[in-house]
């Protein structure tokens, strides 16, 4: 029979052993604890030198995994300072307004959710009286990621504040009107409140952790000193499950961002029932985050449990409280005394013993109702201690009830998510429990009332008072009248205008070069926000490493491997990049920081994030969203674009849909620009429009879309003549016909087409072009179309004016008008990208474009693939043009017999 006890091979096995005999005693030691003890008291005994060992400072290994008990004992909480009762009066008036808001939009069939914030209660009532930095006082006050389903409480908590009002509260999800209030944190919707979208679950949490690390970025850059601000996430258990939720706690812990608290509230449930039906949430969590590098804080049981930690002599609680899954724990919360006796206590018979001390009451009391997150003094203890800790960030794991106090109908059901209304006696049995003075005349026609003390009760001062002390109301967002930002001097944008010669140049380059420029700019070169996801030698980057450095707030510990070299890897703890290695989900994450940081605190950054455009929108458009909703604004830099512009790298590289994609979001103005001098074009109006002077009227909180293309090619001077600029900004405008291009065209009434190019197509169109009037006696006229998207948006807007009775003609039909022929669109995209604009052209018009996967092959190769090359591009002119007679129908098969096609 094999010895339980024999000692295994490990990896200590190779690590020489000066004393092999006193290690031996060592292990006889232990072994003789587990075969006179058992093995639970072996497991305690070196628990517990484990626990000696760090806290000496001894290197080992740190446990990953705590008993299931609160981390902080009772006898070293903290008292709480304040009025204890008024905080529970004031919780218990938003606690019944959070309810009767959803309850009273019920009627109209808009839904919301009652029982996040009915567990949650006290982690965010602790958090706004003791700890929740303001905007009214010094710096920037704190960042708060408040859990979407958790906006009731918050909305009660402002309407008890003054914030808002009882018609507010009743538009709760109904805003269309003009005084609703969204059903989550949107600060789009509602911009004086919310900061931080949240309720896209997963983002939330990414994105408080890049929040805290650009606070660091922005203090170590010297641009604001934001070490005073603090971050808090507020998560929920079954929201740690999104790969986001946990994809940068690594990240966190390796900065030690001190400056950030996770607060998880751990009520074991999500949308459909238990998180961990079989297992225990916290405790894989707690190993999760522990592993990570994280301080972790559990607070899990209520003062009632007191008594039977310390009747627990044997540790047999401990051990039945490991071993119990959640989704009994949440059975427990449903059964009487004499089940939990049964089940939880019979299971041992030290346990048995202990249960005949405990009376039914204290059983139910401690199993219904006593939760660490449900007890203000356990939340603020483990509060005060997450601030207090310093070299690594804090998780607070806290324990609570879902649906607490909203009765037996809610607490731990399955359904509750769902549940989004209270009957009346459901109502008058939570007022009885939270001792509310609502009387019963209140509830006119089975209409419950929202409750609220009066403007100059002790209530309400008592909650202005402590948040005045606290820096004022939260949460709240604040734009600072900024001084626009004085424009890049000319010379940056105009270098362009010239074009490349006979050097090619491809436009990713060219941005690249323009930025270099810019952030050389004495008054803005600061501000500027260069993020990457560890392609920047891809994009041509490199040379920005000595000069800007990249950030790291180690600075750079080692010497570089090319340190002799001139365009050497540079890294400090002022550096300006950020190069987020391979996390585009990260490297948004930064930009979305970044690009609010006008309202966040008070300094306008100019973020640029340059990335494959195919990992982009495709792999983070909620992000982009999130970003949208959070009134962000900077530059999106989608390089390396088109289906057919890469070669060799194949399907999953190969972007055809991007501006489409991009084309949904209403905050993205997202182009295609063809040459190096549209794109200083497009970044000097994005840095006017959104840092500078606005026109009348103009939303500033919007972000570019910038496609740009590896492929080298000559770069065209700007032409000549008015109106190119205003063309390049609104989508359109032409950029040669035959004879300006010197074609030759014999006859004097030639057929004539419209040529409609984008990004790299148009050099496809100019070749056609030429092919055109060379071999087929055509006239083509050759128009860049730098967005197809801004184009449909105007026309849109056009329509929508015309059914208010205002006449308007949309820009792409007023650029077009006149234009002889019909119109043929192409690009390195699948035709719904120029198709967008189909219905407002009124000559004949059709598109050519990459539809379907990408390829490996060379780039003509790929472009005949498509059909989109310059053969295929005159082939369907011409059929376009035989179409309405204007060349022989013969001509379109000559033309595909002669190129192969």
């Amino acid at each position: 029979m094999t010895d339980p006890y024999a000692i295994q091979p490990s990896a200590l096995d190779q690590l020489p052993d000066r004393d092999p005999e006193e290690t031996a005693e060592w292990q006889a030691s232990l072994d003789a604890v587990a075969r006179a003890a058992g093995p639970h008291r072996a497991a305690y005994l070196m628990r517990r030198t484990l626990e000696r060992a760090e806290g000496t400072g001894i290197a080992l290994p740190k446990l990953l995994e705590t008993d299931y008990v609160n981390t902080i004992p009772t006898s070293a909480e903290p008292a709480v300072p304040g009025d204890e009762a008024l905080e529970s009066r004031i919780t218990a008036y938003n606690r019944w307004n959070a309810a009767a808001m959803v309850t009273r939009g019920s009627k109209y069939g808009v839904g919301g959710h009652i029982a996040t914030f009915a567990s949650a209660a006290w982690l965010y009532e602790t958090g706004f009286n003791h700890f929740f930095q303001g905007k009214e006082g010094d710096g920037s006050g704190d960042q708060l990621y408040i859990q979407g389903h958790a906006s009731p409480g918050i909305y009660a908590r402002a309407f008890l504040d003054g914030r808002l009002s009882e018609q507010h509260l009743d538009h709760f999800r109904q805003e269309s009107g003009g005084s609703g209030l969204p059903s989550y944190p949107h600060p789009r919707r509602l911009p004086w409140l919310w900061e931080f979208p949240t309720v896209s679950m997963g983002l939330g949490p990414l994105s408080a952790i890049y929040q805290a690390r650009f606070n660091r970025y922005l203090t170590h850059r010297g641009i604001k000193d934001v070490s005073s601000s603090h971050v808090w996430a507020f998560l929920g258990d079954g929201e740690m499950d999104e790969p986001e939720s946990t994809a940068a706690l690594a990240l966190a812990a390796r900065e030690e961002l001190d400056n950030l608290t996770f607060v998880i509230n751990c009520n074991l449930q999500r949308l459909d029932g238990p998180v961990r039906a079989n297992f225990k949430i916290v405790q894989e969590l707690e190993a999760q985050f522990r592993g990570a590098g994280w301080n972790v804080i559990k607070s899990l049981w209520g003062g009632a449990w007191d008594e039977l930690f310390a009747l627990d002599t044997t540790g047999a609680l401990l051990r039945r409280l490991r071993e119990v899954p959640d989704a009994q724990v949440q059975t427990y919360q449903t059964r009487d005394a004499a089940y939990i006796r049964q089940d939880f206590f019979g299971a041992d018979p030290a346990l048995a013993e202990l249960a005949k001390l405990l009376s039914d009451d204290k059983i139910l009391e401690c199993f219904h109702l006593s939760r660490g997150g449900h007890e203000a003094r356990k939340v603020y203890a483990a509060y005060k201690a997450a601030v207090e800790f310093k070299g690594a960030p804090t998780v607070i794991l806290a324990q609570t009830v879902k649906g607490h106090t909203l009765g037996t109908g809610f607490a731990s059901k399955n359904a509750n998510h769902q549940m989004k209304k209270l009957t009346v006696d459901e109502f008058k049995a939570m007022r009885d429990l939270l001792e509310l003075p609502v009387p019963d005349s209140a509830f006119a026609d089975g209409q419950v009332p929202y409750a609220h003390p009066g403007a100059g009760s002790p209530e309400v001062r008592y909650l202005q008072e402590r948040r005045a002390a606290l820096g004022g109301p939260a949460p709240a967002r604040r734009t600072h009248p900024l001084a626009p930002l004085p424009a890049p001097a000319e010379k940056a944008f105009a270098s362009f205008d010239k074009g490349s010669g006979t050097q090619s140049v491809a436009t990713t380059m060219a941005f690249v070069r323009l930025v270099k420029d810019l952030v050389r700019d004495k008054e803005t070169g600061k501000r500027w926000v260069p993020i990457v996801p560890d392609e920047a030698r891809t994009f041509g980057m490199e040379s920005l490493f000595p000069s800007l450095g990249i950030y790291s707030p180690k600075g750079q510990t080692y010497e570089p491997v090319d340190r002799d070299q001139l365009m050497y890897y540079k890294e400090a703890t002022n550096g300006q990049i950020l190069n987020e290695g391979i996390t585009e989900a990260g490297s948004m994450a930064d930009f979305i920081a970044a690009s609010s940081a006008y309202a966040t605190h008070g300094e306008a950054m100019i973020p640029f994030y340059i990335f494959y455009s195919m990992f982009g929108w495709q792999r983070t458009a909620d992000q982009m969203w999130q970003l949208g909703d959070q009134l962000g604004r900077g530059f999106l830099i989608g390089a390396t674009a088109g289906r057919t512009t890469l070669t060799g790298e194949g399907l999953q590289h190969a972007d055809g849909h991007s501006p489409l994609i991009a084309s949904t979001n209403p905050a993205a103005l997202s182009y295609d620009p063809a040459f190096a001098y549209e794109i200083a074009v497009i970044v000097r109006e994005g840095l006017r429009r959104m840092y500078g002077e606005a026109a009348p009227g103009e939303d500033q909180d919007v972000f570019y879309y910038l496609t740009v293309y590896n492929e080298p090619l000559p770069q065209p001077a700007k032409p000549a003549g008015l109106g190119i600029d205003e063309g390049i900004v609104k989508g359109l405008y032409r950029f040669n016909t035959a004879e300006s291009a010197g074609l030759n065209v014999a006859a004097v009434n030639a057929p004539r087409i419209q040529l409609l190019g984008s990004g790299t197509a148009i050099h496809w169109a100019l070749k056609a072009q030429r092919l055109l009037a060379e071999e087929w006696g055509v006239a083509a006229d050759v128009w860049s179309a730098t967005s197809w998207t801004e184009l449909r948006r105007d026309a849109l807007e056009a329509d929508a004016a015309l059914l208010r009775g205002e006449e308007r003609v949309p820009y792409v039909r007023q650029a077009l008008q006149g234009a002889e022929g019909p119109v043929l669109a192409v690009s390195d995209y699948m035709r719904q990208v120029p198709d967008q604009i189909a219905q407002w052209v009124e000559q004949d018009y059709t598109s050519l474009g990459a539809d379907g996967f990408g390829l490996s092959d060379t780039r003509d190769a790929a472009r005949r693939h498509f059909g989109v090359d310059a053969e295929s591009i005159v082939v369907a002119a011409l059929a376009r043009l035989a179409r309405g007679g204007a060349v022989p129908a013969t001509s379109v098969k000559e033309a595909r017999e002669r190129y192969g096609l």
